[in-house]
């Protein structure tokens, strides 16, 4: 057997296995989906009053928005004021001791913002707060 045929023989079994590197890349995704949190936003745009004493909220927040209509929208969508309650629970199923967060715009009645509130603490909510901006 001749060095040439020697060295042909080896270059063809020097091949890298991508199989270990390819696990651990899914692995790691697979990690990082499952631990991410998302917030649902409330899907209307509101003009939110005023507050010296705003502070941040917390990641794990439902938000219901309330526009300058009396509208209520929650996950983009607008929900009847009769379907709050339903899906204030639905949103605490997904994500048990979440606070409610009341996103209502500046020139929304206030009986609308009390409507929402009703609702969200008969269907379990034990937090909720009302948006606003920091000045």
């Amino acid at each position: 057997m001749s060095d040439q045929q020697f060295f042909m023989n080896e270059d063809d079994d020097n091949d890298i296995d991508m199989t270990p590197m390819l696990d651990v890349v899914f692995i790691m995704l697979i990690f990082f989906i499952v631990t991410s949190t998302f917030v649902k936003e409330a899907g209307v745009d509101v003009t939110r009053p005023q507050a010296d004493t705003a502070m941040a909220a917390e990641a794990n927040s439902i938000q219901v928005g309330i526009d300058a209509s009396n509208q209520v929208y929650m996950d983009k969508r607008q929900i009847d004021k009769r379907a709050i309650r339903a899906n204030v629970e639905r949103g605490l199923a997904e994500s048990p001791g979440a606070a409610i967060i009341i996103v209502a715009d500046r020139d929304s009645n206030t009986d609308t913002l009390i409507q929402v509130m009703d609702q969200a603490r008969l269907a379990g909510a034990e937090s909720i707060s009302v948006a606003s901006e920091n000045n």
